[in-house]
């Protein structure tokens, strides 16, 4: 079954239940999902919900991409596809497309998103899109060995492990959140 807005929110309220500080920066979001529209395609403005995946091994290393849109350093992450059927599934979805991480060797660390972002993206005409809003959960996931594999080089240009430290100067309190995730619930 597709995701919906129901599940959507469901993430973000359960997220909000962790980090309740966030609740000011969600509110927007969270009326916009009230109004029963498909968020999960990315075809849906002024928002749509997309996801990202924080890959940390043997915690003391997060694996970040090199996004050819952005031009920077990102935690591996896109588009809901119409085939997920949850938000952890597309946010392993993702981290495998990218980086050709090795799906047997990552474990999902925690249901509970890490972080849950709303922003500002301009607009593409290439894509068709004016400006609008990403609605941004992501998942934590550990490795012990996840060697990088072949990357989706349409998107991403290189793909690289970065010392917590480091990572954390680059994204901020994702990595925080990323290795003190709460125990896996549900």
């Amino acid at each position: 079954m597709p995701i919906t807005d129901t599940d959507i929110r469901a993430a973000v309220t359960t997220h909000l239940d962790h980090h309740p500080g966030d609740a000011a920066a969600l509110t927007e979001p969270l009326t916009l999902l009230g109004q029963g529209t498909d968020f999960a395609s990315r075809r849906t403005f002024p928002m749509h919900v997309t996801v990202g995946a924080l890959l940390v091994r043997r915690n003391t290393h997060i694996l970040l991409i090199d996004h050819r849109a952005y031009g920077i350093k990102l935690q591996p992450g896109g588009h809901l596809e119409p085939t997920d059927t949850s938000l952890t599934d597309a946010a392993l979805r993702e981290l495998i497309e990218e980086t050709g991480v090795d799906r047997h060797k990552i474990t999902l660390a925690s249901t509970i998103p890490a972080y849950v972002e709303y922003g500002a993206v301009p607009a593409r005409p290439s894509k068709d899109e004016p400006p609008h809003f990403h609605l941004d959960i992501g998942y934590t996931f550990t490795t012990i060995d996840g060697e990088i594999g072949r990357l989706q080089d349409v998107e991403v240009t290189g793909a690289s492990w970065h010392t917590l430290a480091d990572a954390e100067q680059q994204l901020g309190r994702r990595i925080t959140r990323a290795i003190g995730a709460p125990a896996r619930s549900g």
